[in-house]
């Protein structure tokens, strides 16, 4: 793969999930269109599972989402060495404000419960 081309690692990441599921990931955004995934993702209803490039989530996508409100527990910024923890928002119904928690799911060996800072 050249330089050129996006990472495919977020959708091999969601693959084996997507295919267990029954589901189809969609793969029409890339890198730099943060803003253009988290309009998308507050226009939905239900769980909305998203794979994305570790060093945008905390930078840009998490605050696109969140769209101006606080929310304790987001991290400003992504630990490099975490690809263990899901990042969860959850709201009543559309335009009600999001709660936030980090998950640790513990699955694999070296996973470790600590949310990241």
């Amino acid at each position: 793969m050249s330089g050129d081309e996006p990472s495919q690692r977020p959708f091999q990441t969601i693959a084996p999930l997507a295919a267990r599921l029954g589901l189809t990931p969609n793969t029409k955004f890339a890198l730099g269109q943060e803003a253009q995934v988290a309009t998308a993702v507050v226009a939905q209803t239900g769980v909305v599972l998203i794979s994305w490039e570790h060093k945008a989530i905390a930078h840009t996508l998490l605050p696109a989402i969140a769209n101006g409100q606080t929310l304790p527990a987001i991290p400003a910024k992504w630990d490099g060495t975490r690809f263990d923890i899901v990042l969860r928002f959850e709201r009543t119904s559309p335009g009600e404000r999001w709660s936030f928690r980090q998950l640790c799911p513990c699955l694999l060996s070296g996973d470790t419960p600590t949310p990241m800072g």
